[in-house]
């Protein structure tokens, strides 16, 4: 069934809402918590379970991309259309910075509330580890390279038929277990977008690394599929 662009580009908002609300809002709120917190596993597990729940629900309709990374690999992948990209990719940082807006509602919501670092990406005295900028750099292009070679293998018509998305949700859990001690994990610059906006400053300053950094490793990683993996 085709579906109209507003539909699709709903899909991709609501998506990309879901991933930031629930990924972010997990580190936000839960990570931490008095005796309770859910620390750096929950936080990847949510991460993942977004992707993995919006990619069943929405997937049908959009594909299920919820980042700009992965649009754009995908397109040099040959899986979608460039004259899309624009429609989808504004969905998808809006629906992050709307996830971000209702986030910060929420955890200021409490006297002498604290939001911290809000979620952002960063990188040095920023980075949760103190990793420089080399290290973030290669992390985040390395991680979303792997993403899109595991999104294109997850959803080829050689593939197990009804577990790509299963995969994919796997795949940013690990990711995110890898990363979250060196950037706070990006490998997505919507997600980076909305928390910046309402996060501390110099998360703004920061923001083109996770924009920059994503895409080229979305554009390797589809590169590498096409050359090494594509089936015949």
């Amino acid at each position: 069934m085709q579906h109209s662009n507003i539909k699709k580009w709903s899909a991709e908002f609501i998506g990309t809402f879901w991933l930031t609300f629930g990924g972010c809002g997990s580190a936000v709120l839960a990570a931490a918590f008095p005796q309770l917190g859910i620390g750096f596993t929950g936080v990847a597990l949510a991460f993942g379970l977004t992707v993995l729940t919006g990619a069943y629900a929405l997937g049908p309709i959009s594909g299920g991309h919820f980042n700009p990374a992965v649009s754009v690999g995908l397109w040099v992948g040959g899986r979608f259309r460039a004259a899309q990209l624009p429609g989808y990719i504004i969905a998808q940082v809006l629906g992050a910075i709307a996830a971000a807006g209702l986030l910060y509602v929420i955890a200021t919501g409490k006297p002498g509330a604290d939001i911290g670092g809000f979620a952002t990406n960063g990188y040095g005295a920023h980075s949760p580890g103190g990793f420089d900028l080399t290290a973030a750099l290669v992390t985040e292009v390395v991680l979303t390279a792997i993403f899109l070679i595991v999104i294109l293998g997850a959803t080829a018509r050689h593939a197990a038929a009804g577990f790509g998305g299963m995969a994919i949700g796997l795949c940013l859990t690990l990711i995110h277990l890898i990363s979250i001690p060196v950037t706070n994990t990006s490998v997505n610059p919507a997600r980076s977008t909305g928390p910046a906006l309402f996060g501390p400053a110099y998360a703004m300053s920061e923001l083109w690394l996770f924009w920059v950094a994503p895409i080229a490793g979305a554009v390797l990683g589809a590169l590498i599929y096409n050359l090494l993996l594509k089936e015949d």
